[in-house]
């Protein structure tokens, strides 16, 4: 469990910062300066990093060792947000309906699926990627499985049984594009599917002949 934690804190501290996050921590600096916390040297430092800084992580460090008692840096530091924290295990159980995860849904570390004759739909193209591997138990007997991915999001299907069922990847992109989320997918499907592809075109789309979404990382 420690170890896990861990590795949750080093997500968070790896998020972009945004322009209104490095203001934030500008105007800390100038106010901690101006109460004599800070050397006009140690401004002039820190100002440079806090415009320059990437990552959340980076801009937290220079405001680290300001005292939290109420001042202006306790005031505005928590505000620098932080990534929701990732659950162990989503359990989902789809009889004859649909059921689906889409949107800015944060991945836990483990899902158990459960589709007898429904349908369940798994988007992953704007989910929150708070690991690098999640793992998907899937029992698919009748229904199907749909999971929407993007580049850079592998999915592992070796460790399926497939009865009279069919399993499908697609991923179009290739073997070029840096891996940031690993799916590895164990179970059993029986008559069912189990798909992982991604975003179909809308009609609109389609009809005005915009490529793919992800065509141009197929290339």
């Amino acid at each position: 469990m420690a170890d896990a934690e861990a590795g949750r804190e080093v997500a968070r501290s790896e998020l972009r910062a945004s322009h209104q996050d490095r203001d934030r921590v500008v105007e800390v600096l100038r106010v901690s300066a101006g109460d004599g916390r800070l050397t006009a040297e140690e401004l002039d430092e820190r100002l440079e990093l806090a415009m320059t800084a990437r990552t959340y992580g980076e801009l937290a460090k220079l405001v680290v060792d300001l005292p939290a008692d109420g001042s202006v840096a306790s005031a505005l530091a928590p505000r620098v947000p932080q990534a929701p924290r990732a659950k162990e295990v989503v359990r989902i159980d789809c009889g004859s309906g649909h059921a689906k995860k889409e949107g800015r849904w944060v991945l836990p570390q483990r899902i158990e699926a459960r589709v007898r004759s429904g349908h369940l739909k798994l988007d992953f193209s704007q989910a929150v990627i708070t690991q690098p591997s999640l793992q998907l138990d899937a029992e698919v007997r009748s229904g199907h499985v749909v999971l929407i991915t993007k580049p850079g999001i592998v999915v592992d299907t070796d460790d399926v049984v497939v009865r009279s069922g069919h399993v499908r990847v697609r991923a179009p992109w290739g073997h070029d594009v840096p891996e940031v989320l690993r799916i590895e997918v164990s179970g059993k499907v029986g008559s069912g599917h189990f798909v992982a592809r991604p975003p179909y075109r809308t009609f609109w789309q389609w009809l005005t002949r915009q490529p793919r979404r992800y065509e141009i990382a197929a290339r």
